[in-house]
């Protein structure tokens, strides 16, 4: 069932996290603006961040010391200038969110001073931080004011299911002109046509069977960009959070890493520090390190999980810096000023994405990315902690600018089809879609995981391939479904993982092969482009 009036705005922007909310907000108020909110604004990844957001705001560090940490971090494979350009942006966002309201915590001796607390990878203390809920009350906040913005409306329980082209020739190139979406509730395709169409998506975790990561991380804007003829950048490099916790009724609940800034310490089993036995940072290694570090003495050991212990500090130290994860761990059982906490890692970040340039702008005319969906050369081969939900503002405020720069040269869209489903009929197997769903999941973790091989990946690849197949003649044969849509994405951001990982023939931050256990200086210190069938630059 199709809407035949389609909506009509000047910006469509399709996801709703603080990239989203944020560019949303930047625009002016005579612009016409849709969001598009897969679930709940509060069923995003940025709602479920913990730490906070790295910026230098304090007179003992520096810009050079924050770029410098970022390139150490990202394994050789950071674009400078953009990683200073981010790091150049970040006093002034944290500004423009205090501004609008952001309540981050304040030193206890000084109620002018905002806390600053450190995380793996960082020289200096420069992550503020609400407590240990910063991204809850970043969107919280971010929301508030988007509900009372007469200009912007706000589609939420709206999955996003393709780009709409115009299908130029070359040497024009392809032209965004919007999207088709569909209302999740009453199964209804509509058509969103818009003068230019934003991608905020968030990443793809959820290809894995353990992912800290909420339900709607399925890689959407990247497949879809993927779809409309948008290369994609080093998909290789997906971040484990080497701390969730472990417990069979905790899905995936993070553990922060402010935890282990603050002194928390990992332990086996039997109460013995390993992290100084693989890297001189020990606890505050960056995460690559510390993931790797956390699978091996699992597997070496054939147990489920680890400890974090952070009990050794005063319970009045532990209730005022991390009040959600006390709350909740105590709810299992796990009083953590008396108990280590069991932990496992799980896919948390993907670092690449879509290319995008300074402005966020893709391959694709009139089509924008930001945030965890692009590809940006910030994070490298390894995203440095509390750098994402920079990255977010510092593009969304740059895409904000160009898109409104644009706006009144840019041609509202020509008509364009409404969704047809004439040819397709309801499935009547919907145990293809979540047996897929399950078999996806489980051999991306086992096969192209922490730790992978040229065997694994092989493996991957041949299983990617009938799946994909199999998902393709699906959505070709039955009307779209919320879960269809999801499992069709995630198929489609696996096989570029899985390939990216075979292209990169070396071990690098985050990509870990048995096969080729060091770094490849001369030949793999780019980054790893996959360019689609459909590349059509404007």
């Amino acid at each position: 069932m199709a809407r035949n009036n389609p909506y009509k705005h000047d910006v469509l922007i399709i996801g709703s996290g603080a990239a989203g909310l944020s560019l949303a907000l930047r625009l002016p108020e005579e612009t016409q603006i849709a969001v598009i909110s897969k679930r709940a604004l509060s069923e995003g990844n940025t709602y479920y961040a913990q730490g906070g957001i790295a910026a230098v705001l304090d007179a003992d560090d520096s810009l050079d010391a924050h770029v410098e940490d970022t390139l150490d971090a990202g394994g050789g494979l950071c674009d400078e200038e953009t990683v200073r350009f981010v790091v150049e942006h970040g006093p002034e966002n944290i500004q423009w969110l205090v501004d609008e309201g952001v309540g981050f915590t304040k030193e206890q001796a000084s109620n002018a001073r905002h806390h600053l607390t450190r995380e793996g990878g960082h020289s200096h203390r420069r992550v503020i931080h609400a407590a240990d809920s910063t991204g809850r009350v970043v969107e919280s906040t971010l929301e508030q004011k988007i509900r009372v913005r007469k200009n912007i409306s706000l589609y939420e329980n709206h999955n996003a299911i393709d780009l709409i082209l115009s299908g130029d020739p070359k040497p024009a190139g392809n032209r965004c002109l919007g999207a088709y979406i569909m209302d999740t509730e009453s199964g209804r395709v509509d058509t969103f046509q818009a003068k230019l169409t934003v991608l905020a998506t968030g990443g793809a975790s959820k290809v894995y069977l353990y992912t800290s990561n909420p339900d709607v991380s399925t890689g959407d804007g990247i497949a879809m960009a993927w779809r409309a003829g948008c290369r994609v950048a080093n998909m290789e490099f997906i971040q484990f959070h080497p701390t969730c916790l472990y417990h069979p009724h905790a899905k995936s609940f993070l553990i922060t890493e402010a935890l282990r800034g603050e002194g928390g310490k990992l332990l086996l089993p039997d109460g013995t520090r390993f992290m100084p036995a693989f890297d001189k940072r020990a606890e505050l290694a960056p995460r690559d390190i510390v993931a790797r570090a956390i699978d091996h003495e699992m597997k070496r050991l054939g147990t489920d999980c680890l400890y974090l212990d952070i009990s050794h500090k005063p319970a009045e130290f532990i209730h005022q810096h991390f009040p959600t994860i006390y709350s909740k761990c105590k709810k299992f059982g796990i009083d953590i000023t008396r108990d280590p906490i069991p932990v496992v890692p799980a896919a948390h970040y993907t670092c690449g994405g879509v290319i995008s340039d300074s402005r966020g702008r893709t391959d694709t005319s009139n089509l924008y990315v930001i945030g965890e969906t692009a590809y940006t050369g910030l994070h490298g081969a390894n995203r440095m902690a509390s750098n994402s939900l920079l990255e977010c503002l510092v593009f969304a405020q740059q895409a904000a600018a160009d898109i409104f720069s644009r706006l009144d040269s840019t041609t509202t869209p020509q008509e364009v089809p409404p969704w047809d489903e004439s040819r397709v009929t309801d499935s009547d197997e919907e145990v293809v879609v979540s047996h897929n769903w399950d078999e996806l999941r489980r051999f991306m973790w086992d096969y192209v995981g922490i730790v992978r091989s040229n065997k694994r990946l092989a493996r991957a690849r041949r299983r990617i391939n009938l799946l994909s197949h199999e998902i393709r003649e699906y959505y070709g044969n039955f009307r779209v479904t919320h879960d269809l849509l999801e499992l069709r994405n995630l198929v489609e951001v696996a096989g570029l993982i899985i390939q990216s990982a075979q292209n990169r023939k070396e071990s690098r931050g985050l990509h870990f092969i048995t096969d080729f256990p060091k770094r490849d200086e001369k030949f793999q210190r780019r980054p790893t482009i996959l360019i689609p069938d459909n590349y059509n630059p404007e």
